[in-house]
């Protein structure tokens, strides 16, 4: 069975119930300062930690002296505008206390789905936990419509954990985790400990969206497992409430693990292998040997550019020869690649009139 102990990026969804306090609308500061001191431990032993947050709403709501009833969408945003502020600062002093810095990360649902988004996202993501950095996700209420929205932090979570090649997703819950039924209303209900694969018998068990035990019930945390154990990523459904939860979760509090289908990188591999590539780059012996002993494609391998094609997009690469070497996702458009190849990075300001984006293609963006 999978442990945490084996995580080398994790990622955290916390719902709005346990940062903020329903009756008084207060964040729950000893609950904050339990979970920081959790992600110390884990940042402590080496892993990257992502959390995804919600409580912008809930804490905006309490500041502004809006009603406990249901908001309008003008309201809702504007008590995420408040509540963001509030919300970044209670994260920033509780991961300061233990010396580490905190960084806001705004998302939407077309983040995701765009290819040149995903990969700007990504980057950042990856940039923010090379520096040390804690990464607190939340949805961008302030400018998401029902159209563009993820409607739920357990699908957001799947994602973030999707972009950022995380190897482990906790979804802290108001639950222990998945059940045969609703053990509310079912005393025979019984949890799983481990599920290896997401069936249809497992699915009916999860019953309707509006049926479960917390806000899109079982349904949304098991559309979220589909997800993440689709692209490689363990995902653990535990009971959140508690102080130091992650910790509890390590000492064997009750919990259902999702196993994953594979390894993360190897999904994305994967993935890109089977993207519909735009073009072509011919490289010389020299790069090509450098991508054959896992390097990233820089411009001054190029030879030639072919197709056309924009950043974020497909392309294979060819050696001298014109064998396929494989395919990646390209940095630069088509114009801009020709424009930088043979290049040294150094050069590539002048010629653009910016600094360069790095490598062409990235290593973690190719496939063989």
């Amino acid at each position: 069975m999978a442990t945490l102990k084996d995580a080398k990026r994790l990622v955290i969804k916390i719902g709005s119930a346990l940062l903020v306090d329903r009756a008084s609308g207060n964040l729950r500061a000893e609950w904050l300062a339990a979970l920081a001191a959790d992600v110390a431990r884990l940042r402590a032993r080496g892993t990257d930690v992502v959390l995804v947050s919600s409580g912008s709403i809930a804490m905006g709501r309490n500041a502004l002296g809006l009603p406990a009833t249901e908001l309008s969408l003008e309201q809702s945003q504007a008590a995420a505008a408040v509540g963001q502020i509030k919300l970044a600062g209670a994260y920033d002093r509780a991961l300061g206390e233990h010396g580490l810095k905190a960084a806001q990360v705004l998302v939407t649902l077309e983040d995701s789905a765009d290819r040149r988004r995903y990969l700007n996202s990504r980057a950042t993501l990856e940039q923010l936990l090379k520096l040390g950095v804690v990464p607190i996700v939340n949805e961008n209420d302030t400018v998401a419509t029902d159209e563009i929205r993820y409607g739920d932090n357990d699908r957001m979570a799947a994602q973030v954990a999707v972009t950022a090649g995380a190897d482990q997703l906790i979804l802290l819950s108001d639950v222990d985790g998945f059940y045969s039924a609703n053990p509310a209303q079912d005393p025979s209900a019984r949890r799983f400990d481990v599920i290896e694969a997401i069936t249809p018998e497992i699915e009916a068990m999860a019953g309707d969206a509006g049926s479960g035990l917390s806000k899109g019930g079982m349904k949304t945390k098991l559309m979220a497992a589909k997800t993440a154990t689709a692209a490689g990523c363990d995902l653990v459904i535990t009971e959140g409430s508690v102080l130091h939860p992650v910790e509890a979760l390590e000492n064997g509090a009750a919990c259902t693990w999702f196993l994953a289908q594979g390894d993360p990188q190897q999904k994305r591999k994967a993935w890109i292998a089977a993207m519909k590539p735009r073009g072509w780059i011919a490289v010389d012996d020299g790069a090509a040997g450098a991508l054959r002993g896992g390097s990233s494609l820089l411009a001054a391998g190029v030879t030639a550019v072919s197709g056309r094609f924009g950043r974020g997009d497909a392309v294979e690469v060819r050696d001298a020869d014109g064998h396929g070497l494989g395919q990646g996702l390209t940095r630069y458009d088509a114009a801009d690649a020709h424009k930088i190849m043979g290049l040294r990075s150094h050069q590539i300001e002048d010629v653009l009139g910016y600094p360069g984006r790095g490598p062409l293609i990235h290593r973690d963006d190719m496939a063989f």
